[in-house]
């Protein structure tokens, strides 16, 4: 590898992207020494940077309304905090409906919204068309919407926090693959690497859709599926309009602005697990029956280029962040499916709270990752 590795360490991160460079950042400015992130590649070369990059706090489960809200509070002055720019747009996210049980689920996730301070309402059909012009509104009962959301560059954001931690005495290494965990007598003892041993007495896993192996590795069980989701960007718009984030949410079908064109992607109920990131023309046909018929008006617009990445999903496609029971000092935040990017900022809030032994701004016991074993499952619905 060609580089010495420190000694030791008080704490290893494993996992480079948003969450673990976050994690880094927040434990260093805490003044935690000698913490030490390890990525197999580039800081933020696995699913950071094949995200979407949309910021939102429209959730179902309150403490993801309040992760989010507080990550949205982050990027709004990420520029001043960490001198670096991140592209942030905010049009807003316009979840549209066209069932009656949607609207009364949305109408419902709205108020616990409102209630946590999040900006968001339902509109009407005729208000969902002046947000996104380029929308049919066939079929539609309603939209949900917040002005305070939007989408921002998400290896940007990986540049900020890397910047910050390596200020405040963090040591990150890209390039440097983890290969295993020592555990002695139910405590993390070292973690093994492609290009030696460092000991240490804390391991944080943040390692997305390739948590499960690292989990593995400490004798610790994280229920995260690796799932290929797609992306497209288009040729540039003539005239684009001003448009929100717009996800067709009984399809799952959304686009925002890119630039000059758009992007856009929905996803794949056909898909099978597995760590692919080659891209496929099997999702298409769909893609292109959604599009017909919810923005009939980008089917003449070509498609410029588009890529693959992973989301890490969980049974219930909630969380997982805690501490394992069976061993000590192994901590996790992995299993976001699909909007880990969005929270990074406030799960390392989180993460350095727990690894200090003090209380988080919110009670994340409920994401425990032993709670399939108990059959205590809590549903995000507001997925895409």
């Amino acid at each position: 590898m060609g580089r010495e590795l420190p000694r030791r360490a008080q704490v290893v991160v494993i996992g480079g992207g948003v969450m673990g460079v976050s994690i880094a950042y927040e434990l260093a400015a805490a003044g935690v020494r000698d913490v030490v992130l390890l990525d197999k590649g580039p800081l933020g070369s696995g699913s950071t940077s094949r995200a979407a990059g949309g910021v939102r706090a429209q959730f179902s489960d309150r403490v993801n309304i309040e992760l989010a809200a507080r990550s949205l509070e982050t990027f709004g002055r990420f520029a001043e905090r960490f001198g670096q720019e991140i592209d942030l747009h905010k049009p807003g996210y316009l979840f549209l409906l066209d069932s009656p049980e949607a609207v009364a689920e949305f109408e419902r996730n709205v108020a616990v919204q409102n209630e946590l301070g999040v900006p968001s309402r339902i509109v009407s059909v005729r208000e969902a068309a002046a947000l996104s012009p380029l929308i049919s509104t066939d079929g539609l009962l309603a939209a949900a919407y917040s002005p305070s959301d939007g989408h921002c560059t998400p290896e940007s954001v990986v540049l900020g926090y890397a910047g910050a931690a390596r200020r405040l005495g963090a040591r990150l290494l890209p390039g440097c693959a983890a290969t295993g965990i020592e555990v002695a007598d139910g405590r993390v003892a070292a973690v093994t690497t492609e290009g030696g041993r460092i000991p240490t007495e804390t391991v944080i896993c943040a390692a997305g859709a390739w948590s499960r192996e690292v989990g593995a590795w400490a004798g610790v069980d994280l229920p995260v599926t690796p799932l290929r989701r797609q992306i497209l960007v288009t040729e540039p718009v003539p005239d684009l309009p001003p448009t929100a984030f717009t996800i067709d949410f009984g399809t799952t079908f959304y686009f925002h602005r890119e630039g000059p064109g758009l992007l856009l992607g929905m996803s794949d109920p056909d898909e099978t697990p597995g760590f692919k990131l080659d891209r496929s023309d099997a999702w298409l046909p769909r893609l292109g029956e959604a599009m017909a018929r919810r923005a009939p008006a980008l089917m003449d617009v070509g498609v410029a280029g588009g890529w693959a990445g992973l989301y890490e999903v969980t049974p219930d496609h909630n969380a997982l962040i805690g501490a394992a029971p069976g061993v000590e000092r192994f901590l996790y935040a992995t299993g976001f499916s699909g909007h880990g990017f969005l929270m990074g900022p406030a799960v390392g809030e989180v993460m350095r709270d727990l690894y200090l032994g003090r209380e988080p701004f919110t009670d994340v016991s409920g994401f425990d990752a032993g709670r399939f074993a108990l059959s205590a499952s809590r549903p995000e619905l507001n997925i895409v």
